[in-house]
C-alpha cells in the first residue's frame, strides 16, 4: 500500500515540478515517470523495514 501511494505522490510531484519550469506535456510525463519510480523505490524500502522491524 505504501508503494501504490509513493507512486502516485511522485508522479503527481513530478508533473507539477515540470509544470513549474515551463515543460510541454512529454517533459511532464518523463518528469511524472522518474518521479513515480523514485519515490516506489523509497517506498519499498520503507515497506521492508517495517516489515523487518514488526
Amino acid at each position: 500500500m505504501i508503494v501504490i501511494a509513493a507512486i502516485v505522490i511522485g508522479a503527481a510531484l513530478g508533473w507539477h515540478r515540470a509544470g513549474k519550469l515551463g515543460g510541454d506535456t512529454r517533459d511532464r510525463i518523463q518528469y511524472a515517470a522518474v518521479h513515480a519510480i523514485a519515490l516506489a523505490a523509497v517506498g519499498v524500502l520503507a515497506t521492508v523495514v517495517i516489515d523487518r522491524s514488526v
